[in-house]
């Protein structure tokens, strides 16, 4: 139900009255009494869209749907590809350096 406006032409009250579409206008004035309202010309409320069905992406292709899926999931990671982490401790490495080291030494 729409929030009309009105005026009277006598005294110049303004109002708002909220009636069904199918309501006869108003011709009394409540404060004056006079039969001289008029019904004015609003600018109307805005559209409240209630319920389901109202977003962009409700009405979507079954093909930009599947893309849009298929971008979300994350990609199939192959155990061939994985290759452990080779750690090696404080021990191995100063092994290495002084193998290193002797092999120049004897290359000298």
């Amino acid at each position: 139900m729409p929030t009309y406006e009105y005026q009277c032409e006598a005294c110049g009250q303004r109002m708002e009255e909220f009636q069904s579409m199918s309501a006869k206008p108003l011709r009394k004035c409540p404060e004056c009494g006079k039969p001289k309202l008029k019904r004015l010309i609003g600018t109307g409320a805005g559209v409240i869209f209630k319920g389901s069905g109202f977003y962009q992406t409700d009405y979507r292709s079954d093909s930009y749907k599947k893309s849009a899926e298929a971008e979300k999931k994350p990609p199939e990671v192959k155990s061939a590809e994985v290759k452990p982490v080779e750690t090696k401790s404080a021990e191995t490495k100063k092994t290495e350096m002084k193998a290193e080291s002797k092999k120049k030494s004897e290359a000298a």
